[in-house]
């Protein structure tokens, strides 16, 4: 069956970077789309970016644009997300998901495969 798993997940202060890892099995990472999103307790998930394994093209939530970067490495089956410049309100539970046929990357529901999820906690 499909897995991913995410790692990388911990505490920072504001202004401080992580990197998040999505490992992903049985599936190739070739025409996919990778996207990574967050929740925080009573709030919906949020999407945060997303990628397309074909052509490596990607998108971002406006709260993040600028300062969070997602990418793949096919080779090894893994999509990272690399935060930098983190504010306590990036905070959250972080999730991978994959989707095959993805027709607007913001929507949870296009999305076929999800991960547990990581926690990130960034303090003031």
């Amino acid at each position: 069956q499909v897995l991913l798993v995410e790692s990388g997940g911990g505490s920072v202060q504001a202004g401080g970077s992580l990197r998040l890892s999505c490992a992903v099995s049985k599936l190739t990472l070739s025409r996919m789309y990778m996207g990574w999103f967050r929740q925080v307790p009573d709030k919906e998930r949020e999407w945060v970016a997303t990628i397309y394994t074909g052509d490596g093209s990607t998108n971002y939530a406006d709260s993040v644009k600028g300062r969070f970067t997602i990418s793949q490495d096919n080779a090894k089956n893994m999509v990272y997300l690399w935060m930098n410049s983190l504010k306590p309100e990036d905070s959250a539970i972080y999730y991978c998901a994959a989707g095959a046929y993805v027709a607007d990357a913001s929507l949870e529901r296009e999305y076929s495969y999800w991960g547990q999820g990581t926690q990130v906690t960034v303090s003031s």
